[in-house]
């Protein structure tokens, strides 16, 4: 039988370790570059169908076989993330979130005290609930606000993207990187917060300090007039009480259940799936229309960078991408996560910056980097308006409705707010766990 010479160049080039390293190489530097970028010259491609296109690329130049993929797939985080995406999702129809952001904005007497309610708002809601959605749905309703008071929105926007990345910093269930990270590490829900609680307080307020000094022209300590200031019963928000008397309750309830997960033998991700199962059930929203809202553009971008990963990591691309980088459980450690943090959360945003460092920080398996991954990737997306996905939100949602956010607008707050809560975070971490 005679084999053709392609036949045996192709043969050769896919079970040749050297060719798989080199193609599983430009199947990263393509997806990454995808997702650095958003969006490439003359091509239909953001970060989703960048990484979509790595998955599968891996898949068809054999690096991974389909059941390796597939296996690559962490399906702990996509449940938590489909989970907790339902429950927000029904309280966002339920009008929950406007409801809570109007009341609380109308107790504002001043500019400065608006700014405050703003952040810490913010900042707590982004705790409990994915930052991403917080943004997305605080966003229109603070422009309403600020435009019924003929102010400035942009000290009020930036402050809600900080203090929805710090505060989100602080619970495992805050943002989808901190998901990961606890998951993965088995991390208490409740230890977690212990840790990280001082971090995001003292960074928002941090952010109210910073803000009030840069815009201090904008935030004068002189009343605003309450009566622009809209109520519950203005008809641009819409709240669905009923339906809310279930919703909540449902979400109060998982919240709970999380901080005693260990203690009653249920997973995290696992609650999340019963809290949505359960809210839709009983609650007063067609599921339909719940299921609809659903990002699961976001749940197919991360399947697909597990695969990405898993390819890198296999032929690996991943030990030459962390070869010198100190990684052991001291001081050291601490300060590299910090540093690395800060410059790699720029080129490739925080969640994809966490999903390759999950092999490393396995093999090292402290639960103080751990917990130091999870606030120095999160505070590093304040750093320039790519760091994190939810400055995309807000300044995409803030320019349909006519709000710019300039990059150097934002880099001058961002930089002092995410140079001193790393500062922050190092120094709280130390203290925690070097000295006791």
């Amino acid at each position: 039988m005679k084999i053709a010479t392609e036949d045996i160049l192709v043969y050769s080039f896919f079970i040749n370790p050297m060719s798989l390293y080199y193609t599983a190489l430009v199947i990263f530097i393509i997806t990454y570059t995808g997702i650095i970028f958003t969006r490439l010259p003359r091509m239909n491609i953001d970060r989703p169908s960048a990484a979509f296109f790595g998955a599968v690329a891996m898949i068809l130049f054999g690096v991974i076989d389909f059941d390796e993929a597939i296996r690559a797939i962490d399906f702990n985080t996509i449940a938590l993330l489909l989970g907790m995406m339902i429950v927000i999702a029904t309280l966002e129809l339920d009008g929950f979130f406007s409801f809570i952001a109007s009341k609380t904005m109308s107790l504002a007497k001043t500019p400065f005290r608006l700014l405050a309610i703003i952040t810490f708002i913010t900042g707590i809601a982004s705790a409990f609930l994915v930052n991403d959605a917080v943004v997305l749905l605080f966003t229109p309703v603070i422009i309403l606000i600020c435009r019924s008071l003929r102010t400035n929105p942009l000290p009020y926007l930036i402050a809600e993207i900080l203090a929805s990345n710090i505060g989100s910093a602080m619970t495992i269930t805050g943002n989808p990187q901190n998901m990961l990270i606890g998951i993965t590490s088995g991390i208490k829900y409740s230890t977690f917060l212990w840790h990280l609680l001082p971090v995001s307080l003292i960074g928002m307020v941090i952010v109210i300090v910073v803000i009030r000094w840069i815009y201090r022209k904008d935030l004068k300590f002189s009343p605003l007039p309450e009566a622009n200031l809209p109520d519950a019963g203005n008809e641009r928000f819409e709240y669905n009480f009923k339906s809310m008397r279930t919703s909540v309750p449902i979400f109060l309830l998982v919240v709970i259940l999380f901080f005693i997960s260990h203690r009653i033998g249920l997973s995290i991700p696992v609650i999340a799936l019963l809290g949505g199962s359960l809210i839709m059930l009983l609650g007063n929203i067609k599921p339909s229309l719940i299921i609809r809202k659903v990002d699961w553009v976001l749940l197919l971008f991360f399947a697909s960078l597990f695969i990405v990963v898993r390819g890198i990591e296999k032929v690996g691309i991943m030990d030459t991408l962390v070869h010198g980088i100190a990684m052991q459980a001291d001081t050291a450690g601490l300060a590299t996560i910090h540093i690395t943090s800060l410059v790699l959360s720029q080129v490739v945003s925080n969640v994809p910056f966490t999903i390759v460092m999950l092999p490393v920080m396995k093999d090292v398996n402290s639960e103080m980097l751990w917990l130091a991954l999870a606030s120095a990737s999160t505070l590093a997306g304040n750093a320039t308006i790519i760091g994190a996905m939810a400055n995309l939100i807000v300044i995409e949602s803030a320019g349909s409705k006519g709000v710019r956010i300039k990059f150097m607008e934002f880099l001058k707050t961002g930089i002092i707010v995410t140079l001193l809560t790393l500062a922050l975070s190092f120094v709280i971490l130390y203290l925690k766990f070097m000295i006791n």
